[in-house]
Parts: C-alpha cells; structure tokens; sequence
C-alpha cells in the first residue's frame, strides 16, 4: 500500500481537514514537527512515509479565491524529487494550465512545473474529460460528500474515458477517523479493473491500510492518522 500524504493549505498555512467543512479548519498541530508552516510540514510528511507524492489541497482556490502560487512554488523548490498532486479547484484543463504554467519562467521553474500534476474533482469540474483517456498527465477525483456523489453523473459512470489514476474522495471522512470507505472503492475499481484507485478519507490506523488494500487500493491519502501519530 502506497501511503500519499496529505496537506491541506488555507490562508498559507497548512490546516486539518475535518469532515469536508472548509470554513472551520484550523491550523495544524502535529506530533511530526512544530507549526503550520507548508514547506516544513511537507517535509516532514514525505520523510515519515519516505513517499515519492504528495497530495496538495489548495483551500483558498477550492472555495473560490486564486491559487497561493507563493506556496506552490516554495513546495516545488523544496521537494525536489517529489510528484506534487495538486487539487485547486479546476474546472477544466484551461484552469489547471492557467496555475501550472506559472513555473515555466525558467528552467528551474519549467522542471519544477513538469512535477505538479493536476487533480480534477468531481465537485468543480465543469468540463466531460479535461484529459485524453488512461492519461498518466492527469488526476481524476470522484467526490463525496454525506452519501451524495458530487459532479456529473457521466463522470462516475463512463470507467472508459478514466485517466490512469483515480481518487475515491469521501469528504465527510476525512480526519473522522470513521473508517475508509471500500464499498465505493469496490464498486469503481469493478467499472475499471486496471485503473490505480487511491482512496481518501478515514484512515485510523494500519488495520485500516490493510483492509483497503485488500479491497483493491493501491494508495491511499492520508493526513490526520500521520500527525496523531496513529502510523509509526
């Protein structure tokens, strides 16, 4: 099981996700490191799972406001050798460019931008397929929140015209510590057998990273069980 940390950052801090309500997020406390800066708190994460991605939520873009180009920047120079998966609230592939293309000043930048992939959700994105079919350029997240599957239906339903990687997104159980969703997981991965399911949300321990993995996740993103310490 591939373990994808998580953070998510709000106002330029990293914040903890609770249940899909944005508007009460507060900033971070962590038994890896002290802070709620992104660059340190990063860090931190990828080292405690040696991790080759990690998964970054832009709260101020998602509801809304322009992306914290700032702290994306300041994320890409430091991790170096890092796949950033970066969720900003794009509602098409137009969108995505508009925040991606901003590192390609330079040829520091231009490599930089190469290691940020976009993650499209099912709750903004307006477009049928803002990526070619089994793309690797591309995130698709299908979305849910309170049992309600968020986005067009056509996105859940047409398995064909999936990108390579998708994320079973259950907002309502991120850091709940309710338990990971694996009958949406199974009932997706069923429509697209050969398609990397990564789950979110729900994460209370390694039982929990074993019971997924056998329900056929081959990643999970986590963020609340790492900081309680709840995943040595």
């Amino acid at each position: 099981m591939n373990i994808i940390p998580v953070i998510d950052i709000l106002h330029g801090q990293v914040v903890r996700a609770v249940r899909g309500n944005r508007q009460t997020y507060a900033p971070m406390v962590s038994r890896l490191c002290q802070g709620s800066d992104p660059v340190t708190l990063a860090r931190a994460l990828v080292k405690h799972c040696v991790a080759k991605q990690l998964y970054v939520a832009d709260l101020d873009a998602l509801m809304g406001g322009p992306a914290q180009h700032d702290v994306l920047r300041a994320l890409a120079t430091a991790l170096p050798d890092i796949e950033l998966w970066l969720d900003a609230g794009f509602r098409g592939q137009q969108a995505a460019d508009v925040v991606l293309n901003l590192a390609k000043d330079t040829a520091h930048e231009a490599s930089a931008s190469a290691r940020l992939v976009p993650v499209y959700g099912s709750e903004t994105l307006q477009t049928q397929t803002p990526y070619g079919p089994q793309s690797v350029d591309a995130i698709l997240s299908l979305d849910i929140l309170r049992k309600q599957r968020l986005g067009p239906a056509s996105l859940w339903q047409q398995a064909d015209r999936w990108p390579s990687r998708v994320i079973v997104m259950t907002l309502d159980r991120v850091g709940a510590h309710d338990g990971p969703d694996l009958d949406t997981l199974t009932e997706l991965q069923g429509l697209s057998p050969h398609t990397c399911m990564v789950g979110a949300g729900g994460i209370r321990g390694a039982h929990d990273l074993r019971a997924a993995q056998a329900a056929g996740a081959q990643a999970w993103l986590v963020a609340s069980a790492l900081h309680d310490g709840l995943l040595p």
